[in-house]
């Protein structure tokens, strides 16, 4: 499938088919597609849980109770679902890890390069964290880039996608300890082939038409 089949095959499903999972070399690859996505100074704030069982993903379904219940038929019926987590802050050495990594990868050509890469990225933590105080949102603008990579990959791979953001953070947070780890939970996306049932699959996608949404200068 081409990329533009794929964005316009693309859409939410509403209702899984509980007895067909995503075949595991599938979901190795939307991995590797959520792994190498693009952030802003290649600081990848972010971590992905993957439920992949009933008992996994009745720990995930514990987010969407009360009035986000709408989206617990879709997590337990689902194959697989990920847990989109962000980090707080940049502590627990994850800036010297990015760096370390860059110079295992090669990204280096001396020391001088190195240094510039560290200083360059400290700068713009310290612009989100000091001067505009939006260090976590920057984050999360991060994190979203990777959601949209793996919907579209989803798609081009034949499978279908439900993202959520009709969960309780706190909730998840707690259920996997995630503040201990220096994380907090932000999205979560199902996969799976949708269910007979599936309104959603029948109806035409709807856009706003090319004149509507761009500006050609």
């Amino acid at each position: 499938m081409d990329i533009l089949a794929a964005a316009r095959k693309r859409y939410t499903a509403k209702a899984y088919d509980p007895t067909r999972r995503v075949p595991e070399e599938t979901m190795q690859q939307i991995y590797e597609v959520l792994r190498n996505s693009p952030s802003s100074v290649n600081s990848q704030p972010w971590h992905f849980i993957v439920a992949a069982t009933p008992e996994a993903k009745a720990r995930l379904a514990k987010g969407v109770q009360g009035p986000y219940s709408y989206n617990e038929a879709k997590i337990l019926n689902a194959s697989h679902v990920i847990l989109f987590c962000t980090r707080v802050d940049t502590e627990g050495g994850h800036l010297e890890r990015l760096l370390e990594q860059e110079q295992r990868d090669g990204r280096f050509k001396d020391d001088a390069a190195r240094a510039g890469q560290a200083k360059g990225r400290q700068g713009y933590v310290n612009l989100h964290r000091y001067t505009l105080k939006d260090l976590p949102q920057w984050f999360e603008k991060q994190a979203y880039i990777a959601l949209g990579n793996a919907m579209l990959a989803a798609s081009a791979l034949g499978v279908d996608t439900t993202p959520m953001e009709g969960l309780d953070p706190a909730a998840l947070d707690a259920e996997l300890g995630l503040h201990e780890q220096g994380l907090s939970s932000l999205v979560l996306l199902a996969f799976g082939y949708h269910a007979d049932s599936d309104f959603n699959a029948a109806l035409p996608k709807s856009r706003l038409a090319q004149d509507q949404v761009f500006t050609f200068l």
